[in-house]
């Protein structure tokens, strides 16, 4: 990594190489046209790159809703594009957290992403086929809006000790996080994103990692399993749609700088600064959700969301009301 940074503007080589490739295979491809008719994905990333540098939730967690649910594009559409998109933007960011040493803790972003490899191979075969569109979109909001929930009562308890780092896990905490890596990857398979946020709900929740740090481990997580699911679409699967490869081409070249600007807009942060701007995005999405599906006209898919939401809260709830996790993280003494 240090012969890397000895390279002058070191911070930009996987943006730069990314965007001749791109300006080589617009130019030689000559759709430049797409812009005319699928703008609105390049101003929806604009926004949802930045997002996934600066926050826990990926790309994938503005473009999935925004895409089904404002734009009526079918969800194995908004599921492909958001693994493929964040390919890119959630790599770039990856790349900048290491290379400016922004802290991350590896113990959790190893351990999560071996059980993610897994969780999205067998999300994308044996569950996603099985999903409903609708609900997949209300499973999607409710499940993290009941995590902001628990997040905030955790918070305001202003005696609230966090951790900057974990001590080494023991056997059985080690299982557990790759466990905790399967499940969210199968969210992943299903909308796009979701092991990003759900890890970092465990390692906030459970184990008291400060947000800080919990934040850049998760971008760094789901850049490789959205690298795993968007090569698992197009070669094993190959159901990679031409709509969703048309929105990639209009979003690279903004998600190459959205998500490392936003990686690096956090740096200057408080906790306390990116916990709130987390909630806010949180809630946006659920509203959206909420006021487009219209969960409460049909009464299967209202009680559907209202069980995700009280199953999330008891699920994050019983993690963050734990005393001890001595038993999950072990010590040098008790190993």
């Amino acid at each position: 990594m240090d012969s890397i940074r000895r390279i002058p503007g070191y911070q930009f080589i996987p943006t730069t190489l990314i965007l001749t490739g791109w300006l080589i295979y617009m130019g030689a491809t000559h759709q430049w046209h797409l812009f005319l008719t699928e703008w609105f994905m390049s101003v929806t990333m604009a926004f949802g790159s930045f997002i996934a540098g600066a926050t826990a939730e990926g790309g994938g967690a503005v473009a999935f809703p925004v895409m089904t649910l404002i734009f009526h594009i079918k969800p194995a559409v908004a599921r492909n594009f958001s693994l493929a998109i964040q390919s890119f933007g959630m790599t770039s960011a990856a790349y900048l957290i290491f290379v400016r040493r922004i802290p991350v803790e590896k113990n959790y972003l190893v351990l999560c992403s071996i059980g993610g490899v897994f969780g999205m191979v067998f999300g994308a075969f044996v569950i996603a086929p099985l999903t409903s569109p609708a609900y997949t979109k209300m499973f999607f909001v409710s499940l993290w809006l009941s995590f902001g929930c628990v997040l905030f009562f955790l918070n305001t308890n202003k005696n609230r000790v966090v951790r900057e780092e974990l001590p080494s896990f023991s056997p059985k905490g080690k299982m557990f996080l790759v466990g905790i890596g399967f499940l969210g990857g199968i969210i992943s398979s299903l909308v796009g994103s979701g092991i990003d946020i759900f890890s970092f709900s465990i390692m906030t929740t459970r184990y008291r990692l400060s947000e800080k740090i919990a934040t850049p481990t998760s971008v760094c997580l789901m850049a490789g399993n959205t690298v795993i699911g968007f090569l698992l679409h197009v070669f094993a699967l190959k159901d990679f749609q031409p709509e969703a490869w048309n929105y990639l081409l209009v979003c690279i070249p903004v998600v190459i700088f959205g998500a490392p600007l936003g990686a690096y807009f956090i740096t200057g942060f408080t906790r306390e600064s990116i916990v709130k701007f987390l909630y806010f995005v949180l809630l946006a999405q659920f509203l959206g959700a909420w006021l487009i599906v219209k969960p409460y006209s049909n009464i299967s898919l209202l009680l559907f969301t209202l069980t995700v939401f009280l199953i999330g809260l008891f699920f994050f709830f019983g993690f963050g009301k734990m005393n001890s996790v001595v038993q999950e993280l072990g010590d040098k003494n008790s190993q």
